[in-house]
């Protein structure tokens, strides 16, 4: 196992050749972690909350309404892989009387004129099944944790790009001594 020999903290030890962008390196880096650490539990917190109450209001906006499958609905071919399921056309009545019509998938063994459930807006349109309250905690709780992934790449991203602009900057001054010093010394070596 390789030992580590690097001292801890030394960006901040006193030291004759320990210059000012040392120090701002170490300040980048520590502010770096903490808005890491605080943005990616904010982030996390912020993003699961907004889901939750998304799927919250999706489940009291949406309604179950029994719907009647149009007994001239062709069933197209259009499978899925399992075969289970078929498009049709349907029939149902929103809670307002309005008679509606629309395309579900149905069971491929429904047959015309057999009641199947969808699912409709306060406005008697087609909307999505609900998600569940336990597959929407692990929705909410999934994109917490890609949002707080998204937050720490982000600082740590930004924080790599400063850190090269100093090392540039190093570099650039490092040149600039080393032909001062190479000029007294009588010739170059490169």
């Amino acid at each position: 196992m390789a030992r580590r020999t690097g001292v801890w903290l030394w960006r901040w030890r006193r030291n004759p050749l320990r210059r000012r962008s040392d120090v701002v390196e170490g300040w980048i880096v520590a502010v770096a972690c903490l808005l890491a650490l605080a943005g990616a539990v904010f982030a996390g917190m912020l993003t699961a909350g907004a889901m939750e109450h998304s799927f919250d209001r999706a489940r009291t906006e949406s309604h179950a309404v029994s719907a009647v499958i149009a007994k001239d609905a062709a069933k197209r071919s259009a499978q899925s892989a399992s075969g289970a399921v078929v498009w049709a056309s349907v029939n149902w009545t929103d809670t307002h009387g309005t008679a509606h019509n629309g395309r579900v998938e149905v069971p491929a063994a429904a047959a015309p004129g057999s009641h199947v459930t969808v699912w409709t807006d306060a406005h008697g349109n087609l909307t999505a099944k609900p998600s569940s309250p336990g597959d929407a905690a692990i929705q909410s709780a999934l994109g917490g944790v890609w949002s707080a992934a998204a937050t720490i790449a982000v600082v740590f991203g930004l924080a790599r790009i400063a850190r090269a602009r100093l090392d540039h900057r190093r570099m650039q001054q490092w040149a600039e001594e080393w032909a001062t010093v190479g000029t007294r010394w009588g010739r170059k070596t490169g």
